[in-house]
């Protein structure tokens, strides 16, 4: 059964906060509460198994430790076709069989402190950039990258809220603490201008961003697909593990039923 629920108990939270994709609801709870038709929640259930779902624009994140209700949640995947699924990989065989929908495998990578180089400038790193300007640069680098409006609305509600944080670096790199829970850091959205690649200001800027973590006691990730694996592996970042996510093959490069980008 697929319930929508507007809260989470307290038990419920604390199992979410186990795993990183139920943390990353956890922090849209946080962001946006149960009561946004763009950000709804729901509870699986299936014998004596639970598992929850986020709904956000049009990206679907389902956690839970084992299968649960599978058969309603393709079906809720056939009324919604979200642009992106983000699932455990027991739900891969039943969610994959469905058209349009390719797999894609990403890397998480924890961000290993390394020494940043002579080159390095910690006066050019911009804690509160311009948000435009930082679509300007994630547009260029991300083709599933959401419109500016919807990208904008959630990326500023979620920094007001103290949920993430958007840095840039040089004004030609950037990144967003996506979120903070329990000292557990997501990061995404990294990015350097098409002008500014191959100078060397990411790997600069992460490896700063890996330092910062470690000294405040956090333990930091990341997730890259296939074509981004290489500059991760080569900066020294620490590869833990894999995984495939689903997205929609039928989509187009600027169609607005694009998902979000994680």
């Amino acid at each position: 059964m697929i319930t929508q629920i507007h809260t989470f108990t307290a038990s419920e939270l604390a199992v979410l906060n186990t795993t990183w994709r139920g943390k990353k609801i956890c922090s849209y709870f946080q962001a946006y509460g149960g009561n946004y038709t763009f950000c709804r929640f729901f509870r699986l259930t299936e014998a004596d198994q639970t598992g929850w779902m986020l709904l956000f624009n049009s990206t679907l994140l389902i956690c839970a430790e084992q299968p649960v209700a599978l058969e309603e949640t393709k079906t809720f995947v056939q009324m919604h076709l979200p642009f992106r699924i983000e699932c455990p990989a027991s739900f891969l065989p039943v969610l994959s069989t469905l058209p349009n929908y390719q797999k894609l495998r990403r890397t998480m990578f924890v961000l290993t402190p390394q020494p940043v180089s002579d080159a390095f400038q910690l006066d050019a790193v911009n804690k509160q950039p311009d948000l435009t300007k930082v679509y300007g640069i994630l547009h260029e680098g991300f083709p599933n990258l959401l419109s500016y409006p919807l990208w904008l609305t959630d990326t500023s509600h979620r920094c007001r809220h103290e949920i993430s944080q958007v840095l840039t670096y040089r004004d030609s790199t950037t990144l967003t603490i996506l979120f903070d829970i329990e000292n557990h850091v997501l990061v995404g959205q990294v990015a350097t201008c098409a002008a500014a690649r191959g100078s060397g200001y990411a790997r600069d800027f992460l490896h700063w961003l890996a330092n910062e973590l470690e000294q405040q006691g956090k333990y930091a990730v990341l997730y890259a697909l296939d074509i981004r694996v290489s500059f991760y592996r080569e900066i020294g970042f620490q590869e833990k593990e894999t995984e495939w996510v689903l997205e929609r093959a039928d989509i187009e490069k600027e169609d607005v039923r694009k998902g979000a980008l994680q």
